[in-house]
C-alpha cells in the first residue's frame, strides 16, 4: 500500500484575514442563536451520504501492484469495495468488484478512473441488494434450487452468469453428445440427456472460472436425473366440481396425449398455431423440465383436462394454455394462468408473453384478468400479449383462484 504522510503547515501572513473572518462568523452565529432561539440548521455529520451499488469488471495486468493501484484510485473517489473476485486468465486477471460509491458519481467517471489506473475492457452496471450475498452462499443456494427442481437449471445459470441467453438443444439422432466448450462470449455445456445447453452473453466474455461453475451446476443436474416437486392442490370450482392442480413432466405424456385426442381441431389450432396433426410432436418437448415448468389440472377421477406451460425462451418467458373443450369457460384456464404468472414472478422474470390468434378473445380476457400492464402486438392475425410483472409483484394483484373464465 502507498505510504501515508501527515504534513503540518504553519499559517503564513496571508492567513490573517481568514482567521479574522472565522472569528466574525463565530460572533454572528452566537448573536443569531440568542435572538432567534435556535441555531442555523446544520447537516448531521453521522448521517451517511447517499450512495449507490455498482457491479464492475475490469482486466488488469498480472503484475505486483496493479490491483493496489486500482484500489487506490477507487479510494480517492470515496468508493468502498464490498467484495472482490479474481478470474485468472492466460494474459491477465479479470477482477470483479461490488462497489458502494457516492450517488452523484456517474458510470463514465468511474470507468475513466479505472482506465487511468490501468484497467481495460471495463464493464459496469448498477447493482442491488441481491448482489450483497457472498459468492459461496450464492452458489450453494443455486445448487439447492437445481437439486430440488430440474426446471430451475436455466434460471440458476442465468442468475449465476448475469444477463445472458440460454437455449436447450435436444440430442441429434445417432450423433454423439457434444463436449463442453468455452468460446469467448459463448459456452456449450453437455447436459444429462445427451443434449446441449448453449449460453450466450455478447456484451461480456465468459471466464474459465464462470465456465467451471456453470459446468458444475449442469453436472449436478445430470447426476440427479429428472425430478420435479410432486405437491398438489385440491380446489373447488365455482360450479362445485373439485380439481387437482400439480406439476407434471414427461412421465405424464400418455395422459397429455389422451387429452389431445379429446380436444377439437379448433382448440388445438388456437393453442399451437400450426398443423393440428403435429401437435403431439410438441408434447414431449413441452413437458420436459429442461424447457420450463408445466402444471396440469385433473378431475377428481384423475383425468387430465388442462395444461399450462411456463417456457424459458432464451432470455424471455412464454406462457401457454390448453384446456379440453368440455372444461372451457369454467375457470380452469384462469387458474392455470394465475399460477404460471406467480411462478414467473417467483423466478424473477420481469415479464411473460402469450402467443395466440387475434380471434381468441378468451385468452385476451384471461390475460386482462391478471390486473397487470399489458402490451399488444399483432401481425397477420397472430397476437402477442406481454404482461409486465415488475409493475406488481404482490400476490393480491393476481386473479383469485377458480374465477369463472372465458375460453382460454
Amino acid at each position: 500500500m502507498p505510504e501515508t504522510r501527515t504534513t503540518s503547515t504553519t499559517p503564513g501572513a496571508g492567513c490573517g484575514w481568514r482567521q479574522a473572518l472565522n472569528g466574525s462568523a463565530g460572533r454572528f452565529t452566537t448573536w443569531w442563536t440568542r435572538n432567534h432561539g435556535h441555531a442555523p440548521p446544520q447537516s448531521d455529520p453521522d448521517e451517511p451520504a447517499p450512495s449507490a451499488l455498482w457491479r464492475m469488471r475490469t482486466t488488469v495486468d498480472d503484475a505486483p501492484g496493479s490491483l493496489a493501484a486500482l484500489c487506490t484510485a477507487l479510494a480517492a473517489l470515496r468508493i468502498d469495495i464490498l467484495s472482490l473476485q479474481t478470474h485468472p486468465l492466460a494474459d491477465g486477471t479479470v477482477d470483479e468488484f461490488l462497489l458502494r460509491a457516492p450517488d452523484a458519481l456517474s458510470a463514465q467517471a468511474l470507468t475513466d478512473t479505472v482506465a487511468a489506473a490501468g484497467g481495460t475492457s471495463t464493464w459496469i452496471e448498477r447493482g442491488d441488494a441481491h448482489d450483497l450475498v457472498d459468492t459461496p452462499t450464492k452458489l450453494l443456494g443455486l445448487a439447492t434450487r437445481t437439486a430440488l427442481d430440474a426446471a430451475e437449471l436455466p434460471l440458476a445459470l442465468r442468475q449465476l452468469l448475469g444477463r445472458c441467453t440460454i437455449h436447450s438443444l435436444p440430442p441429434s439422432p445417432g450423433a454423439d453428445a457434444a463436449e463442453s466448450l468455452l468460446d469467448g462470449t459463448e459456452m456449450r455445456l453437455r447436459d444429462g440427456q445427451r443434449g446441449t445447453i448453449t449460453v450466450e452473453r455478447p456484451y461480456l466474455p465468459f471466464t474459465p472460472t464462470e465456465f467451471a461453475r456453470a459446468r458444475a451446476l449442469v453436472e449436478l443436474d445430470a447426476r440427479l436425473g429428472p425430478r420435479i416437486p410432486r405437491g398438489q392442490d385440491v380446489l373447488t370450482l365455482a360450479e362445485g366440481n373439485e380439481i387437482v392442480v400439480r406439476r407434471v413432466d414427461t412421465d405424464d405424456l400418455a395422459a397429455a396425449r389422451a387429452m389431445h385426442d379429446r380436444c377439437s381441431p379448433r382448440t388445438l389450432a388456437l393453442r399451437y398455431h400450426g398443423p393440428v396433426a403435429d401437435a403431439d410432436r410438441y408434447l414431449k418437448h413441452l413437458l420436459s423440465p429442461r424447457f420450463g415448468r408445466t402444471i396440469a389440472v385433473r378431475t377428481a377421477s384423475g383425468r387430465m383436462v388442462g395444461l399450462g406451460h411456463l417456457l424459458w425462451d432464451g432470455d424471455e418467458t412464454e406462457v401457454a394454455l390448453l384446456v379440453e373443450d368440455a372444461w372451457q369457460r369454467r375457470g380452469v384456464g384462469g387458474e392455470l394462468l394465475a399460477r404460471l404468472v406467480a411462478m414467473a414472478g417467483e423466478a424473477g422474470c420481469s415479464s411473460v408473453y402469450a402467443v395466440t390468434q387475434s380471434s381468441n378473445t378468451g385468452m385476451v380476457a384471461a390475460m386482462r384478468r391478471l390486473g397487470l400492464p399489458l402490451d399488444y402486438q399483432i401481425e397477420d392475425g397472430t397476437l402477442v400479449i406481454t404482461a409486465r410483472l415488475d409493475a406488481a409483484r404482490a400476490p393480491a394483484s393476481l386473479p383469485q383462484a377458480c374465477e369463472p373464465a372465458e375460453r382460454p
